[in-house]
């Protein structure tokens, strides 16, 4: 399925959203017991046409930045921004080899989630010092999908979207997903601390790889020397309606990584002891 499309309108509302959660977010930690902010760093994969179920597949190096809001010891929420590539091609680990298609794509992802910790835990507590914990949220992200050579697919329209091949319009640079995981995390000293965490974003769209339905093009009709028309079909031996890709199902998106953090303490009052070193 095509994933969903935001008009100027909705993308500016959007945009406005995500300002307004920002806003609210930093003025609770003005009254927060802490706040953290971090750097990540790790890999990200996806789940789709490519890849149909291969955790780590062909994992390509993410980065990002994090500010985390502790509500109490158990109970956490991060806005982050992570910025990554995921890729694929038809090999033994898609099951596909029939069509000799591939990509690369960017990816830039907004996150707001919720954090449970399974045991009391605070960033420079000598006591409640490690745990494993849970996230899950909401989210938002960009993508745009190229060939293995830099080529942007989307303007192409691979799969008949530019002359509207059974009703078919270029799909959107944006989705929304929902992001979920889980992670463990350690105080390294008073105000550093340390997290390891794997995340699945569930996602809205099903062209993260360019790939969903069916093609478009005579293959025997196709000019090599067309790189739009030859893209759509490298091997020129489909035809019209012939399966491309699987419509059903969403592409999913995976990030895995260490977040380094710095504690913020914004109360003026001393802690109890088990918060010192």
């Amino acid at each position: 399925m095509e994933g969903i499309i935001l008009k100027p309108k909705r993308l500016n509302q959007y945009r406005r959203a995500v300002v307004g959660v920002i806003i609210v977010l930093f003025a609770f930690t003005s009254q927060a017991q802490n706040l953290e902010v971090g750097l990540f760093g790790g890999g990200s994969y996806y789940l789709g046409e490519f890849n149909p179920g291969l955790p780590f597949a062909k994992t390509r190096p993410s980065y990002g930045i994090s500010a985390r809001y502790s509500e109490n010891t158990r109970w956490s929420f991060r806005l982050s921004y992570y910025r990554g590539k995921v890729t694929g091609a038809d090999d033994k680990l898609s099951g596909v080899i029939n069509r000799d298609l591939s990509f690369v794509t960017t990816l830039n992802d907004v996150a707001l989630v919720a954090e449970f910790n399974f045991w009391e835990y605070f960033t420079g507590s000598k006591m409640d010092y490690f745990t494993p914990y849970l996230f899950g949220g909401v989210g938002f992200f960009t993508y745009t999908p190229k060939s293995l050579d830099g080529v942007k697919l989307r303007p192409l329209g691979t799969e008949g979207q530019n002359i509207g091949f059974e009703g078919r319009s270029p799909y959107s640079k944006y989705s929304f997903s929902v992001p979920f995981g889980f992670g463990f995390k350690y105080s390294l000293s008073k105000r550093i601390g340390l997290n390891f965490e794997w995340g699945m974003r569930k996602t809205f769209t099903d062209y993260i790889d360019d790939v969903s339905k069916t093609y478009y093009l005579k293959g025997e009709n196709i000019n090599p020397d067309n790189g739009a028309e030859l893209l759509s079909d490298p091997t020129l031996n489909h035809q019209p309606n012939m399966q491309r890709g699987e419509e059903k199902n969403f592409d999913w998106v995976a990030y895995a990584g260490l977040t380094i953090s710095y504690k913020f303490d914004l109360y003026s009052k001393k802690r109890c002891n088990s918060l010192k070193w």
